[in-house]
């Protein structure tokens, strides 16, 4: 019989420490095992494998991956869900107990790594995804690639390509740690509670950077781009420097004065940063 949860063990996991589901932390659990086999699957785990998950909830996700056969770092902002984790895996996979290491935290806050985990891998808060996932992309390069499950407009941002009216600072700066794609949508009825939103999977598989020049220098290029879309970049980027540095930069990126942010690859926006910089 399968360890993984449905909606009634969900429930009573959730009666049992006394939970309703916050807005605050993004609480929306996946109650249905179908799901968690499918985003598995579309991560690629095999077994040995060692994954890092963000916000484990009441392990719906984490019993799937352990399930694979992964070793799996579960991170969590919720001390009463923290402790409960360990529990509920021991009871109903206790074969796989000793491949999971609890991390009671925030993620935005996590500074090093039990169990070098090569991929992430989760069911992200709605309201922290962007930078959750572009913070560990960050500050962990052990991290070769992910599968993640976000809002749907969050998924279609994060995947965009340039010219498309979604793509932004998320896609952009996405772009320069990993190569990113859309994997599929999630109906919203396999949650409890049921969101008011569709979910999105995005797969992201680790690239070096297009660029020598410093991340933050071309950080604060993208961030001017994209501070008021509708200006051209001669005059956006004009926040950051003067405008003869800026049209000197733009000349030797051979990107026109009047293009906008939403049409530069990550590459353009590098080459931009490395002529500001000279």
């Amino acid at each position: 019989m399968s360890g993984l949860l449905g909606p009634a063990a969900v429930r009573e996991l959730a009666a049992s420490v006394g939970l309703t589901p916050t807005k605050r932390w993004g609480q929306n659990f996946v109650v249905d095992a179908n799901t968690v086999r499918r985003l598995v699957a579309l991560a690629g785990v095999v077994p040995g494998d060692s994954v890092l998950e963000v916000g484990p909830g009441l392990g719906s996700l984490t019993l799937g991956l352990l399930e694979a056969g992964a070793g799996v770092v579960a991170v969590e902002i919720d001390a009463k869900l923290a402790r409960l984790l360990p529990q509920t895996v021991a009871r109903r996979l206790p074969e796989a107990a000793s491949r999971l290491h609890v991390v009671e935290g925030d993620a935005l806050r996590l500074e090093s790594l039990d169990g070098v985990p090569t991929k992430l891998v989760a069911n992200l808060p709605y309201n922290v995804a962007v930078p959750v996932v572009l913070t560990l992309c960050e500050r962990f390069e052990v991290l070769t690639d992910g599968l993640v499950m976000v809002q749907l407009e969050v998924a279609r941002r994060l995947t965009a390509e340039p010219g498309s009216r979604v793509y932004g600072v998320p896609s952009a700066k996405l772009a320069w740690f990993a190569d990113a794609e859309f994997a599929g949508t999630v109906p919203a009825g396999v949650f409890w509670p049921v969101p008011n939103v569709e979910s999105g999977l995005v797969r992201f598989t680790r690239h070096r950077p297009p660029s020598d020049v410093p991340r933050d220098r071309v950080f604060a290029v993208v961030d001017a781009a994209f501070a008021q879309r509708r200006k051209m970049l001669r005059s956006a980027l004009a926040s950051i420097a003067s405008p003869p540095a800026v049209a000197s930069a733009l000349e030797a990126a051979n990107v026109a004065p009047t293009a906008r942010g939403e049409t530069c690859t990550i590459g353009q926006f590098a080459a931009i940063a490395a002529g500001l910089s000279g």
